[in-house]
């Protein structure tokens, strides 16, 4: 019970994070990778600031805790491949054009504005497709 109750605080954080920090803006968003035109570094200080408490709550998290996130880490990896950089590449080219991040995009269904929904619709067509795709 208190497990949920903190994730419910903590994603409530995180998205009223991302909501002052204007994550849900597609065009700050856009401006903030527009780095060869007019380019709003702010979301530069978003990231930093994320960097921080990260480095901090991994000082502050039980060694046990620490131990179970290492093992996760130690998954054997697949390597980059053509799939890869095929998938980076369409994730890149989407945020670019829509200005919507998958959590940011989350969040700005709250807002009610029709593109976060089909946003979100797309993110849930492309997870069918993928899954469809790489069936074993």
């Amino acid at each position: 019970m208190a497990k949920n109750f903190y994730a419910f605080v903590f994603g409530l954080l995180f998205g009223l994070g991302l909501i002052i920090a204007q994550m849900t803006n597609p065009n700050k968003v856009q401006a903030f990778l527009d780095v060869a035109g007019d380019w709003d570094p702010s979301l530069a200080l978003v990231m930093a600031s994320a960097l921080v408490v990260l480095g901090i709550s991994q000082r502050l998290m039980p060694a046990s805790a620490q131990e179970a996130d290492q093992q996760a880490c130690d998954a054997p990896k697949a390597g980059i491949d053509r799939q890869l950089i095929a998938g980076a590449a369409i994730f890149g080219i989407g945020w670019g054009l829509s200005g919507i991040c998958p959590g940011p995009g989350l969040v700005g269904l709250s807002s009610g504005l029709p593109g976060f929904y089909v946003f979100v619709a797309a993110m849930f067509g492309g997870f069918y497709l993928f899954k469809q795709l790489h069936r074993k």
